[in-house]
């Protein structure tokens, strides 16, 4: 009988070494960069997803590209930091220099400029880079602010934006009272502030890109982008945040941005009594906006972007907001603002 249980005893010893054997031949997974991006994208709790990390087993990648990328989609801070105490690495320097190499995704404004315009930048995975502030041409028609649709097939919308006529033409013949500034308002259809007959009192005014697309292409479907317009001249910061807008091709010649009335010699009046944006038309994309400080924020789609053009530009906090008609014209302070675009295209590869 002894031997018996003895023999027993040593055939249930072998039968659990030969499971501790095949337990660690099969460990638990380990937690990576990309389990803590799939818990944020499922919106999990905050507290949650740092227990998880805590608990671990975990193989994360600290470097700083794989920081960046984290952030970029949406990992906060404490979850950064609970990853790098995981690691081993959870200095705050660290943090500090991660936001130094990409200012515009680890949360931390852009670094300081001499310029005084508005500034861009857009990160793609690991790459970041500025983008060219370009402005927009303002044309005039009679037809309605309805659609973004019906404005595309406007031709006089169309021919405006396309003719080149820039708002620094139209400043330099105002002032200069050029008869070849008021010929070229005229080659462009008569659809330009100051040759517009007064039949009517108010008319629509279309802001647009010229050329039918946009010369940087993204491969990532959801872009971030970090922009800075602390510093410039006129203007109150704390009035305008950044958003992201889907451009409307038109007849293959321009994009439409957006659109508004206003009075006939709107452009020419320099009192700031234009509340333009009150009943603007445009095509905004959805998008959360994380405000760094006075004139400094960080701008993501709330979703992936599909294949098409699109715009970061600036708006007014309030739409109840007074533009001078003239600063519009001339792209200066408040019209500055305004007017600014910066346009990017969603490649048909996008990720």
């Amino acid at each position: 009988m002894a031997r018996l249980i003895v023999k027993l005893s040593m055939r249930l010893m072998l039968a659990l070494l030969l499971s501790l054997a095949a337990y660690a031949q099969h460990p638990q997974r380990l937690l990576t960069n990309d389990d803590v991006i799939a818990m944020v994208q499922k919106k999990l709790p905050e507290t949650v997803i740092v227990s998880a990390i805590q608990a671990g087993p975990s193989k994360f990648n600290t470097s700083s590209n794989e920081l960046i990328r984290l952030n970029a989609a949406g990992v906060t801070e404490k979850e950064l930091n609970a990853m790098l105490a995981s690691s081993g690495d959870a200095s705050s320097s660290r943090l500090s220099s991660i936001a130094k190499d990409s200012s515009n995704s680890a949360g931390e404004p852009m670094p300081p400029s001499k310029s005084r315009m508005p500034r861009l930048t857009v990160t793609q995975g690991n790459s970041t880079q500025e983008l060219k502030q370009e402005k927009t041409q303002l044309a005039e028609t009679k037809t309605k602010p309805s659609s973004m649709k019906s404005l595309a097939a406007d031709s006089a919308v169309t021919q405006g934006i396309q003719a080149g006529v820039s708002t620094a033409t139209y400043s330099a013949a105002s002032h200069m009272s050029s008869g070849i500034g008021g010929s070229a308002m005229q080659q462009a259809g008569g659809i330009f502030s100051g040759v517009m007959s007064h039949r009517t009192p108010t008319v629509t005014y279309v802001w647009g890109v010229p050329s039918p697309n946009s010369s940087n292409v993204l491969q990532n479907a959801k872009p971030s982008f970090a922009v800075d317009f602390s510093r410039t001249i006129a203007v109150n910061a704390d009035e305008y945040e950044p958003a992201i807008v889907k451009l409307t091709p038109a007849q293959n010649t321009c994009r439409i941005v957006g659109a508004t009335q206003g009075k006939e010699d709107e452009r020419s009046t320099p009192a700031a009594d234009w509340q333009m944006y009150s009943h603007f038309l445009e095509e905004r994309v959805g998008s959360t906006a994380q405000k760094l400080g006075a004139g400094n924020y960080k701008i993501l789609a709330n979703s992936e972007l599909a294949p098409g053009e699109y715009a970061v530009v600036l708006r007014p906090v309030s739409k109840d907001k007074k533009f001078s008609g003239g600063d519009v014209a001339r792209a200066q302070g408040d019209g500055l603002m305004f007017d600014a675009v910066w346009t990017f295209q969603i490649s048909e590869e996008a990720q």
